[in-house]
Protein backbone atom coordinates (compact mmCIF):
# COMPACT_ATOMS: atom_id res chain seq x y z
CA UNK A 1 0.00 0.00 0.00
CA UNK A 2 1.46 3.37 -0.98
CA UNK A 3 1.76 6.31 1.40
CA UNK A 4 -1.23 8.19 -0.04
CA UNK A 5 -3.54 5.18 0.30
CA UNK A 6 -2.32 4.49 3.83
CA UNK A 7 -2.94 8.12 4.84
CA UNK A 8 -6.47 8.00 3.45
CA UNK A 9 -7.19 4.75 5.29
CA UNK A 10 -5.94 6.13 8.61
CA UNK A 11 -8.02 9.28 8.15
CA UNK A 12 -11.14 7.21 7.48
CA UNK A 13 -10.55 5.13 10.61
CA UNK A 14 -10.05 8.23 12.74
CA UNK A 15 -13.17 9.95 11.42
CA UNK A 16 -15.23 6.82 11.91
CA UNK A 17 -13.91 6.37 15.42
CA UNK A 18 -14.80 9.93 16.38
CA UNK A 19 -18.27 9.88 14.86
CA UNK A 20 -21.14 10.38 17.32
CA UNK A 21 -23.16 7.24 18.04
CA UNK A 22 -26.52 7.01 16.32
CA UNK A 23 -29.40 8.22 18.49
CA UNK A 24 -31.96 5.58 19.38
CA UNK A 25 -35.42 6.02 17.92
CA UNK A 26 -38.09 7.25 20.36
CA UNK A 27 -40.22 4.59 22.02
CA UNK A 28 -43.93 4.67 21.16
CA UNK A 29 -46.38 4.23 24.05
CA UNK A 30 -49.78 2.94 22.98
CA UNK A 31 -51.67 1.83 26.11
CA UNK A 32 -51.38 1.59 29.86
CA UNK A 33 -50.40 3.96 32.64
CA UNK A 34 -48.18 6.96 31.84
CA UNK A 35 -47.58 10.08 33.89
CA UNK A 36 -46.81 12.47 31.08
CA UNK A 37 -45.78 15.21 33.52
CA UNK A 38 -43.52 13.62 36.14
CA UNK A 39 -41.84 16.19 38.40
CA UNK A 40 -38.89 15.51 40.69
CA UNK A 41 -36.84 17.87 42.86
CA UNK A 42 -33.34 17.29 44.23
CA UNK A 43 -30.33 19.45 45.12
CA UNK A 44 -31.90 22.68 43.96
CA UNK A 45 -33.03 21.34 40.58
CA UNK A 46 -36.53 20.69 39.26
CA UNK A 47 -36.90 18.06 36.54
CA UNK A 48 -39.79 17.22 34.22
CA UNK A 49 -39.85 13.75 32.69
CA UNK A 50 -42.22 10.97 31.64
CA UNK A 51 -42.98 8.15 34.07
CA UNK A 52 -43.65 5.20 31.78
CA UNK A 53 -45.75 2.67 33.64
CA UNK A 54 -46.88 0.71 30.59
CA UNK A 55 -44.52 -2.20 31.31
CA UNK A 56 -43.85 -4.46 34.29
CA UNK A 57 -41.77 -1.75 36.04
CA UNK A 58 -41.94 2.05 36.00
CA UNK A 59 -39.28 3.73 33.84
CA UNK A 60 -38.40 7.44 33.80
CA UNK A 61 -37.85 8.70 30.26
CA UNK A 62 -36.95 12.04 28.73
CA UNK A 63 -39.93 13.55 26.84
CA UNK A 64 -37.83 13.66 23.65
CA UNK A 65 -37.45 9.87 23.84
CA UNK A 66 -41.19 9.13 23.78
CA UNK A 67 -44.05 9.31 21.28
CA UNK A 68 -47.57 9.01 22.69
CA UNK A 69 -50.00 7.29 20.34
CA UNK A 70 -53.68 8.26 20.25
CA UNK A 71 -55.47 5.59 18.18
CA UNK A 72 -58.77 5.70 16.33
CA UNK A 73 -60.33 3.95 19.34
CA UNK A 74 -59.91 7.25 21.23
CA UNK A 75 -62.52 8.98 19.04
CA UNK A 76 -65.54 10.45 20.77
CA UNK A 77 -68.54 12.44 19.57
CA UNK A 78 -68.40 15.99 20.95
CA UNK A 79 -71.33 16.45 23.36
CA UNK A 80 -73.88 19.22 22.94
CA UNK A 81 -73.53 22.39 24.98
CA UNK A 82 -71.21 25.36 25.07
CA UNK A 83 -69.16 23.85 27.89
CA UNK A 84 -67.81 21.33 25.37
CA UNK A 85 -67.11 23.74 22.52
CA UNK A 86 -63.34 23.61 23.14
CA UNK A 87 -63.46 20.11 21.59
CA UNK A 88 -65.08 21.41 18.41
CA UNK A 89 -68.66 21.62 17.15
CA UNK A 90 -71.37 19.55 18.79
CA UNK A 91 -71.69 16.18 17.05
CA UNK A 92 -68.19 16.41 15.64
CA UNK A 93 -65.24 14.15 16.40
CA UNK A 94 -62.47 14.56 18.94
CA UNK A 95 -59.77 12.15 20.10
CA UNK A 96 -59.54 11.73 23.88
CA UNK A 97 -57.27 9.72 26.15
CA UNK A 98 -59.73 9.32 29.05
CA UNK A 99 -59.19 10.13 32.71
CA UNK A 100 -60.14 6.57 33.69
CA UNK A 101 -58.17 3.51 32.64
CA UNK A 102 -59.47 2.05 29.36
CA UNK A 103 -58.04 -1.05 27.65
CA UNK A 104 -56.15 -0.18 24.46
CA UNK A 105 -55.65 3.48 25.38
CA UNK A 106 -53.07 5.38 27.38
CA UNK A 107 -54.12 6.28 30.92
CA UNK A 108 -52.38 9.64 31.06
CA UNK A 109 -51.75 11.88 34.04
CA UNK A 110 -49.19 13.78 36.08
CA UNK A 111 -47.48 13.45 39.42
CA UNK A 112 -45.37 15.44 41.87
CA UNK A 113 -44.51 12.45 44.06
CA UNK A 114 -40.80 13.17 43.70
CA UNK A 115 -40.99 16.55 45.46
CA UNK A 116 -40.02 16.38 49.14
CA UNK A 117 -42.01 18.24 51.79
CA UNK A 118 -40.75 21.69 52.70
CA UNK A 119 -38.45 22.14 49.72
CA UNK A 120 -40.77 24.49 47.80
CA UNK A 121 -42.86 27.46 48.88
CA UNK A 122 -46.43 26.41 49.68
CA UNK A 123 -45.35 22.86 48.77
CA UNK A 124 -46.57 23.44 45.21
CA UNK A 125 -45.38 23.14 41.62
CA UNK A 126 -46.79 25.05 38.65
CA UNK A 127 -47.23 23.37 35.27
CA UNK A 128 -47.22 25.72 32.29
CA UNK A 129 -48.40 24.80 28.80
CA UNK A 130 -46.35 27.18 26.68
CA UNK A 131 -46.67 25.89 23.13
CA UNK A 132 -48.72 23.61 20.88
CA UNK A 133 -48.04 22.81 17.23
CA UNK A 134 -50.35 20.53 15.27
CA UNK A 135 -53.32 20.29 12.94
CA UNK A 136 -55.86 21.09 15.64
CA UNK A 137 -56.31 22.18 19.24
CA UNK A 138 -55.00 20.39 22.33
CA UNK A 139 -56.58 20.38 25.78
CA UNK A 140 -56.40 18.62 29.12
CA UNK A 141 -59.63 18.55 31.11
CA UNK A 142 -61.39 16.74 33.91
CA UNK A 143 -65.07 15.83 34.16
CA UNK A 144 -67.19 15.79 37.30
CA UNK A 145 -70.96 15.29 37.34
CA UNK A 146 -70.97 15.53 33.54
CA UNK A 147 -69.32 18.96 33.45
CA UNK A 148 -65.83 19.50 31.97
CA UNK A 149 -63.19 21.67 33.64
CA UNK A 150 -60.30 22.68 31.41
CA UNK A 151 -56.85 22.44 32.95
CA UNK A 152 -55.00 23.45 29.78
CA UNK A 153 -56.46 24.52 26.44
CA UNK A 154 -54.64 25.78 23.35
CA UNK A 155 -57.86 26.96 21.66
CA UNK A 156 -58.15 30.13 23.76
CA UNK A 157 -54.51 31.22 23.81
CA UNK A 158 -51.33 30.29 25.66
CA UNK A 159 -49.62 30.07 28.06
CA UNK A 160 -51.87 28.23 30.50
CA UNK A 161 -50.76 27.52 34.06
CA UNK A 162 -52.00 25.19 36.80
CA UNK A 163 -50.55 24.93 40.30
CA UNK A 164 -50.63 21.54 42.00
CA UNK A 165 -49.57 20.31 45.43
CA UNK A 166 -46.47 18.23 45.95
CA UNK A 167 -46.96 14.50 46.50
CA UNK A 168 -50.01 14.45 44.22
CA UNK A 169 -50.97 12.07 41.44
CA UNK A 170 -53.88 12.74 39.11
CA UNK A 171 -55.33 11.73 35.77
CA UNK A 172 -57.30 13.73 33.23
CA UNK A 173 -58.64 13.65 29.68
CA UNK A 174 -56.03 14.55 27.03
CA UNK A 175 -57.86 15.73 23.92
CA UNK A 176 -57.11 16.57 20.29
CA UNK A 177 -59.53 18.03 17.75
CA UNK A 178 -57.94 16.63 14.57
CA UNK A 179 -55.80 13.69 13.49
CA UNK A 180 -52.09 14.24 12.91
CA UNK A 181 -48.88 14.88 14.82
CA UNK A 182 -48.77 17.36 17.69
CA UNK A 183 -45.81 18.75 19.60
CA UNK A 184 -46.80 20.06 23.01
CA UNK A 185 -44.41 22.05 25.20
CA UNK A 186 -44.69 22.13 28.99
CA UNK A 187 -42.56 23.65 31.73
CA UNK A 188 -42.59 23.08 35.50
CA UNK A 189 -41.68 25.92 37.85
CA UNK A 190 -41.56 26.43 41.61
CA UNK A 191 -40.13 28.75 44.26
CA UNK A 192 -37.54 27.44 46.69
CA UNK A 193 -38.65 27.66 50.31
CA UNK A 194 -35.14 28.36 51.59
CA UNK A 195 -34.13 31.21 49.27
CA UNK A 196 -37.21 32.43 47.39
CA UNK A 197 -35.46 31.72 44.09
CA UNK A 198 -37.51 30.46 41.16
CA UNK A 199 -36.48 27.10 39.71
CA UNK A 200 -37.60 25.66 36.40
CA UNK A 201 -37.39 22.39 34.56
CA UNK A 202 -36.92 24.28 31.32
CA UNK A 203 -39.23 23.78 28.34
CA UNK A 204 -39.89 20.13 27.51
CA UNK A 205 -41.56 19.09 24.26
CA UNK A 206 -43.83 16.05 24.00
CA UNK A 207 -44.97 14.37 20.77
CA UNK A 208 -48.41 12.86 20.22
CA UNK A 209 -49.47 10.94 17.11
CA UNK A 210 -53.25 11.05 16.62
CA UNK A 211 -54.44 8.38 14.18
CA UNK A 212 -57.45 8.94 11.91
Amino acid sequence: MNRRALTALLAAVLVGGLAAPAQAAPITLTSGHADILDVDYAAGALSLDVLDGTGPADVERAPADVVFQVPAAAKITVPAGSAWSFLGPSGGTAWVLPQSGTPGLLYAGWNTLGVPAGALQLNTVTFRLIGVSGPGDFSVYTVAAGTPTRQFDSSDGLPDARTVARNSHAHANWAFTKAGTYTVTFEATAILAATGATVTSGAKTYTFTVLP
